[in-house]
């Protein structure tokens, strides 16, 4: 392993390309209401269980960074191993606009916000929007937990190296 003594330099494309060594699970975004709109991520995670805190981030030249600081609320599932279609449509940049880009995936309504809940995922978070840090290009989302719930059993979608794979199916608790 070469690691240089000076840490600056590094392009975007060699942090892209040293950062998809790292697996990450997938989630789709998704937004409600007048500005309805979903988004694959592999930036996601818990922050707090008191309160309940989860954080995502999304570029502020995306569509979902307009969504979400509009909306002030967002939903997030965690896609199984099965919903790989999922995730490509989702990042597919010409996929229709609005409500109509729901049509290709089967959802329902969250409770708590309205954001679209994607039907089999194997977990799902409703938040407010709690808080929004800027990142470099990025802005940082910190939601407040309205809501969640996951399925006993089932087979996480994995990203690493630029190509989707599948986790273990673990068994309910």
């Amino acid at each position: 392993m070469d690691l240089a003594p000076e840490l600056s330099g590094v392009t975007p494309v060699e942090m892209r390309s040293t950062l998809s060594r790292f697996a990450t699970g997938v989630v789709v975004l998704t937004v409600g209401g007048e500005h309805v709109h979903g988004m694959t991520a592999n930036a996601f995670t818990s922050v707090s269980l008191e309160p309940p805190l989860v954080l995502c981030c999304v570029a502020r030249t995306a569509a979902m960074h307009r969504a979400i600081t509009s909306a002030g609320h967002y939903a997030i599932s965690v896609l199984n191993a099965d919903q790989e279609h999922c995730a490509r449509h989702f990042a597919d940049r010409r996929r229709p606009e609005g409500r109509a880009q729901f049509d290709a995936v089967d959802w329902l309504p969250g409770r708590s916000t309205g954001a679209p809940v994607l039907t089999d995922a194997l977990a799902w978070v409703e938040c407010a929007l709690e808080e929004a840090h800027e990142a470099g290009d990025h802005s940082v989302f910190i939601g407040r937990v309205l809501g969640a719930g996951r399925e006993e059993s089932g087979a996480g979608l994995l990203f690493f190296d630029g190509n989707y794979g599948k986790a273990p199916a673990q068994a309910g608790r």
